[in-house]
């Protein structure tokens, strides 16, 4: 069971959160907090698997938390969602180190997957935001290659984790075990120098290796 840390300044928005959430027998919603401080000081005390993360919050936003959050707790999964379908949040969400971005307007159903699709190691963008975040990214980098020699192989992979697949997805695209493909993406975060698979998939993006 996976246990979940509800982050959002209202009340009535994080209880109607935990219904949806535990409507799944594999999601436990075992702590709130009103901001991203609070979330911090629960986490120093409590073990949890993913957080869904509000943005606009009194005494310290969604952002800053999710970059303090993920230095020292880099294995949490965070979950941004907000009523903001704003590219600027979702890249500034995402460049901290969030694994997804989700507005609240998505169906329960969304809400779901998206946990279940993080805690396996995939990422989830909202598609509203995601046709804006992606081509933002790009044009951003527009000029910017790789200097990095790959493999083919770490290629294939890079491009797979851009494109938010999970290490079984790419496994089976690729007929790889999945401890191959977790050996091959730890590899390539040493050699990059990046932290985990979300900067590994803003850096496919960036450097024009994703679709």
């Amino acid at each position: 069971m996976w246990r979940g840390l509800l982050v959002e300044d209202q009340a009535i928005v994080r209880q109607g959160l935990k219904v949806i959430l535990e409507q799944d027998e594999n999601i436990r919603i075992t702590h709130e907090a009103e901001n991203g401080q609070q979330a911090i000081q629960l986490l120093e005390k409590h073990m949890i698997d993913f957080i869904m993360m509000d943005i606009r919050m009194p005494v310290m936003n969604g952002i800053e938390a999710t970059r303090i959050i993920k230095q020292q707790w880099p294995d949490i999964k965070i979950l941004v969602l907000t009523t903001f379908n704003d590219d600027e949040y979702a890249v500034q969400a995402l460049k901290e180190g969030a694994n997804g971005f989700l507005l609240k307007t998505a169906e329960s159903e969304k809400l779901i997957d998206a946990i279940y699709s993080v805690m396996k190691g995939g990422m989830t963008i909202h598609d509203d935001v995601a046709a804006k975040v992606f081509p933002k990214l790009l044009n951003r980098q527009e000029k910017e290659k790789s200097t990095i020699d790959f493999s083919s192989r770490e290629l294939s992979i890079i491009k797979l984790v851009g494109e938010g697949k999970t290490n079984k997805e790419i496994s089976e695209e690729l007929f790889l075990s999945v401890g191959t493909v977790k050996n091959h993406i730890t590899q390539i975060l040493h050699k990059i120098g990046l932290r985990d698979r979300t900067q590994l998939a803003i850096y496919a993006v960036k450097h024009d290796i994703a679709d």
